[in-house]
């Protein structure tokens, strides 16, 4: 007899943590392997932010905060919102939480019910059906492919609406392929929703800040208005400023969702670290010229990348618009033979030789609900990175 919740049972462990931990296991048994499968930028914490945090702890800044956030920590991302998104929220409208992942987990298990739909397009971050299901919801796939920008279309997402949807998701720049919706392609969603105003939409807006594209970066609230009361809008400090240790995710939205989910934090993790929070304050509201410094890092090796894996035989990788991974098409080596006479059958097999035999570690496409492709991360340095496409081109040209 099982032990374990039911809850626990309908979700599985992070495809993403788990090949890191495989990796942090292989390179500490002396393995020349390389690990590009982690979602981590590899730029330190602002040296600002790290004063500011410095500083908490010398004001003993230490004790329990609001649980779901201290008065300075919610007027910083009010002017966040205000200043970036043209999104005026009160501090009663802002959730902050323990990275952005908590506070998609607050928010979908304190408005989920069984029988519930998320809409949720492919390719995915792997953790958003799993919330999902641990609330009880049911996910709701919608396939946006290589041949689509892997974005959903408007007629897609309609086709999709039931009267049992309660969330739509959305995440642009997107984990896993980078890919971006523009203005117009928001409003062309935002039309289906306005049909559809029993609806609540969810819009991760993690990678804001890392993005290539030659349009202003744009969130559903702010192209569609009228949206506004129905939209929860969440980001966080960890991508932009490389604070994914300090755990500050947040949101804006409805008050009445945003008390939700302060009264399920109340009973879990209660405060955000005080520290941190003191730390986000300073990273929301002070300098942002370096944002675009590195954005023109992460460019050059997007662009290095991308063209050495189109130079792979059998893959087809597009340009991402944002974030800091690609996402290659692997159609092209599927049904393929290994040296040692395996057939890659999957993209999981196709990852497991990348491993054993190159020695570079990616993340397959299934663990985010569209295949055949994998993840990679270009959050490294540019000579890692060469030394890893080099591997993966010699990989696929030794494949028959």
């Amino acid at each position: 007899m099982s032990q374990t919740s039911a809850a626990l049972g309908r979700i599985q462990p992070s495809a993403t943590l788990a090949m890191s931990a495989r990796v942090n296991a292989l390179k500490a048994e002396g393995v020349d392997v390389i690990g590009l499968s982690a979602g981590e930028p590899d730029f330190d914490t602002p040296d600002f932010v790290k004063e500011a945090g410095i500083a908490a702890i010398r004001n003993n800044l230490t004790r329990y905060t609001d649980v779901d956030g201290t008065a300075d920590v919610k007027e910083a991302v009010a002017f966040k919102f205000k200043r970036d998104n043209g999104l005026t929220y009160k501090r009663s409208q802002i959730s902050v939480n323990s990275g952005g992942k908590h506070t998609l987990f607050n928010a979908l298990v304190a408005t989920v019910d069984a029988g519930d739909e998320v809409i949720i397009p492919a390719p995915y971050w792997v953790s958003y059906p799993d919330i999902v299901n641990f609330a009880g919801g049911t996910p709701v796939f919608i396939e946006g492919p290589a041949s689509q920008g892997y974005k959903i279309t408007a007629a897609q997402l309609d086709a999709a609406m039931t009267p049992r949807t309660k969330w739509v998701m959305l995440n642009s720049p997107s984990n896993p392929s980078g890919a971006a919706y523009s203005a117009d392609e928001l409003k062309a969603l935002a039309d289906v929703l306005l049909r559809h105003p029993h609806v609540l939409v969810m819009t991760d807006d993690m990678y804001e800040h890392v993005w290539y594209a030659s349009t202003p970066f744009a969130t559903i609230a702010q192209v569609c208005p009228e949206l506004y009361d129905r939209t929860l809008t969440v980001n966080g400090c960890s991508k932009a400023f490389s604070m994914t240790g300090w755990r500050i995710g947040f949101a804006g939205g409805p008050e009445w969702i945003i008390k939700a989910m302060s009264k399920l934090q109340s009973q879990s993790t209660s405060n955000p670290c005080s520290i941190s929070q003191a730390a986000a304050v300073a990273a929301l509201t002070g300098p942002q010229d370096f944002l675009e410094e590195r954005n023109g890092v992460f460019r050059k090796r997007r662009d290095m990348v991308v063209a050495m894996l189109n130079d792979a035989p059998g893959l087809d990788c597009p340009t991402p618009e944002g974030a800091f991974y690609v996402y290659p098409d692997a159609s092209g080596v599927i049904g393929k033979v290994t040296p040692k006479g395996v057939t890659i059958d999957s993209d999981e097999t196709l990852i497991g030789y990348f491993l054993d035999e190159a020695k570079v570690a990616a993340v397959h496409g299934a663990a985010f609900g569209l295949s055949p492709a994998f993840r990679i991360s270009y959050a490294t340095s540019d000579d890692v990175l060469k030394k890893a496409c080099t591997r993966i081109q010699e990989a696929c040209a030794a494949l028959r």
